[in-house]
């Protein structure tokens, strides 16, 4: 069946993460993906180990970086600095609904594909620009990485035991969520586009969307004057609400609510902590967070991982392990809900190549996986012979 965005051609001038997430979304959905690498690759295809090997065991460019972010593409491998390839990527533009970016702003102009030059050829087209600031402010010239944007951001603050010093999240979270955000204002841009004929350029900063995704501690700063600080896997809001050590490994245990409270207590065999006035309400629980959480951790520290879970579960009190990446993908919910993948790859020792899979579940227009994550000009000569027949 055709995706959602079959039919639609997207130009691909971002490398790492950021606009590779983005775009990989979109080829899932549907639309024809051009990514134009430099002769050498993306910069990603040597972050490793691992690599996918091949039939000799040695490595491949298909790193495990490059391939979480880049199925569904075609791969183009071009010098930018040569003239004849900005005029060739200038048609392709002409030929495409949306480019996306992620060079530092105005980076693109020298050889005229920036959005101005772009957008003007092409009034219909949509145009993302990803940058570490954006495109305006004192810091818009300064170069953007994930672990930058997540410690400029505030995230950083917040993460990891208090007294300790700031952690990042373990994975390039700032970049993966800036990739959504794209995805979400191309297709709010194509909406308009398809509505009025008008393209426009959309500028989108990994600092502004770190900031954004600080939700409810960031409204507890604003709301307060009071910067939140670092607290392990603690709640700022909601107690119990956090990671607790059993006999053979750790549980989360979410309690959400008062009653939800009462049944936790009662599972723990301490009914009165369910009366007592320092725990009965959230609120009260907040203010004597440091008195009850380690009751709870004595009360837990003896059982069984699955006793616990087992227990709460019977009693609806949201529970669940602590799963490493292996369990969670090999998982049983993992594999009903396709969340691994197995594509076809024959440059790779086994021919293959497992990837994670897509999350959107459509009942009608379902994502596809039509093809693995390209070598490096896999589709040079193939893209650019249509072009010319184009011409």
């Amino acid at each position: 069946m055709p995706g959602p965005l079959d039919g639609l051609v997207v130009l691909d001038l971002s490398r790492i993460l950021a606009g590779p997430t983005c775009t990989q979304l979109l080829g899932d959905l549907g639309a024809e993906v051009i990514k134009i690498e430099s002769l050498g690759g993306d910069d990603t295809r040597q972050w490793g180990p691992p690599f996918a090997v091949d039939a000799e065991g040695q490595a491949t460019d298909l790193s495990a970086y490059f391939m979480s972010s880049n199925r569904n593409k075609q791969s183009v491998a071009v010098d930018l600095t040569d003239r004849q390839v900005q005029r060739m990527l200038h048609d392709l533009a002409g030929r495409a609904d949306v480019v996306i970016e992620n060079f530092k702003p105005s980076g693109l102009r020298k050889y005229g594909l920036d959005h101005e030059t772009l957008c003007a050829a092409y009034p219909g087209l949509v145009y993302c620009s990803i940058s570490g600031f954006g495109q305006t402010g004192p810091n818009r010239d300064k170069p953007g990485y994930d672990l930058m944007a997540q410690g400029f951001g505030g995230i950083m603050s917040i993460t990891g035991e208090a007294g300790e010093e700031p952690m990042k999240v373990g994975v390039g979270v700032a970049d993966v969520v800036c990739g959504l955000y794209a995805a979400t204002g191309i297709l709010a841009a194509l909406r308009h586009r398809d509505a009025t004929g008008e393209g426009q350029h959309i500028d989108l900063a990994l600092v502004d969307t770190t900031m954004s995704w600080l939700v409810n501690q960031g409204l507890n700063y604003l709301t307060s004057g009071t910067a939140p600080t670092r607290a392990g896997n603690a709640h700022p809001n909601i107690v119990p609400y956090q990671v607790f050590a059993t006999s053979d490994g750790y549980v989360i245990v979410a309690v959400g609510n008062d009653s939800q409270y009462a049944r936790f207590c009662d599972y723990l065999g301490q009914p009165d902590w369910a009366i007592d006035p320092r725990f009965v309400t959230n609120t009260a629980r907040l203010a004597h967070r440091d008195t009850l959480v380690p009751m709870i951790s004595e009360a837990l520290a003896e059982r069984t991982m699955q006793d616990v879970i087992h227990g709460l579960e019977a009693r609806k009190v949201p529970v669940g392990p602590v799963n490493t990446i292996e369990q969670a993908l090999e998982s049983d919910q993992a594999q009903a809900r396709g969340m691994t993948i197995t594509l076809p790859a024959p440059q790779t020792a086994t021919g293959e190549v497992r990837l994670i899979g897509n999350p959107l579940k459509f009942s009608r227009t379902p994502v596809s996986y039509r093809s693995a994550p390209p070598a490096t000009g896999a589709d040079t000569d193939a893209v650019l012979k249509r072009l010319r027949d184009d011409l």
